[in-house]
């Protein structure tokens, strides 16, 4: 092989120029580093109280401020040894229903009338009763002339007996006639009234001063006396009416509370509606038998003096007072 093309590409030693560093210089470089890791690692006690901030960095749970208390729930007022809430009722609600079948001729009230004891609400048809009233009013017409026909009869019989024309027989069926017509005439008298006062039936009055809670029915309806009464069980009843002066709340008590309850005591009242206005109140009533189901106890408070702010099935407030002795 010819050498002389690799010896054009060689260069001469005069040529050449050294470009790597020297070694001790590398070696320095080196020992400074060692030097300086080592300075840096060397624990210091400022090192404890560095702190470093990042840039995604959060303070530590012990560098946060501590959260500012949560005001404590106000104290409940002195007197009160409990609260509780329920609804307020009327203490009667009275559902007037008619004494018979019939036929609704006129109503007189609509929904949130005021009605006053004996006003009348309702009128039913009453072509059938006063027909029966005038049949009555002839059946004791005809009683009280028969009963004159055997007294006048009588009166003869006891003549003639006299004179010994007639016998002891016919003046005895003569007194027997007399008695049986002052029985029919009796029985007409009592024919007559049930004949009036099922005329009165037909035109229905308030039984007392209030306010028309529902009407359960309009003009020309028939309607039965099906009511069975109770908590509104079955019913066809012709006007619903409620004292409005009459209110109670209704409470279900657990009975860890009942200890703090007895007949009589005081009571403050409030509606949820209204939570600034309060009323003076006591307990009216504690049932005899519990709820096994719910584990409660129905209270029913009454209301004195309550207003038109109070209405019927509001959610109400109560407050329990304790006192030297209950109210009467």
């Amino acid at each position: 092989m010819n050498s002389d093309p690799l010896k054009k590409l060689s260069i001469p030693p005069g040529q050449r120029s050294g470009r790597g560093l020297p070694a001790w210089l590398i070696y320095a470089g080196v020992l400074a580093a060692i030097v300086a890791a080592g300075y840096f690692a060397w624990p210091r006690k400022s090192d404890s109280q560095r702190i470093v901030h990042g840039a995604n960095s959060q303070p530590s749970p012990a560098a946060q401020p501590s959260p500012a208390l949560s005001p404590a729930p106000p104290a409940a007022p002195p007197g009160i040894v409990l609260t509780t809430s329920g609804y307020i009722i009327n203490r009667e609600r009275i559902e007037v229903s008619p004494r018979f079948v019939g036929v609704v001729k006129w109503i007189g009230v609509k929904k949130g009338d005021r009605v006053q004891k004996d006003q009348v609400v309702v009128l039913l048809e009453d072509s059938e009763q006063r027909a029966r009233l005038a049949e009555a009013e002839g059946r004791l017409a005809r009683a009280t002339a028969l009963h004159t026909i055997t007294s006048t009869r009588l009166e003869r019989f006891r003549k003639l007996r006299e004179q010994r024309v007639e016998s002891q027989q016919q003046l005895d069926d003569a007194i027997a006639e007399v008695q049986a017509a002052k029985a029919g005439i009796a029985e007409a008298h009592g024919l007559l009234d049930f004949a009036k006062t099922q005329l009165e039936w037909t035109v229905i009055r308030s039984p007392v001063s209030g306010v028309v809670l529902e009407k359960l029915a309009d003009e020309n309806e028939l309607v039965s006396p099906q009511s069975f009464g109770g908590e509104r069980g079955p019913s066809t009843a012709l006007v619903a009416v409620a004292d409005p002066e009459d209110l109670q709340v209704e409470i279900d008590v657990n009975e860890s509370d009942l200890s703090r309850i007895q007949p009589g005591q005081k009571c403050r009242v409030s509606p949820e509606a209204f939570p600034e206005k309060f009323y003076d109140g006591y307990v009216a009533e504690i049932a005899p038998e519990a709820n096994r189901q719910k584990g409660t106890l129905q209270v029913k408070v009454q209301i004195r003096n309550p207003d038109r702010w109070l209405v019927p099935e509001l959610s109400a407030k109560v407050d329990f007072l304790s006192a030297d002795k209950p109210l009467e």
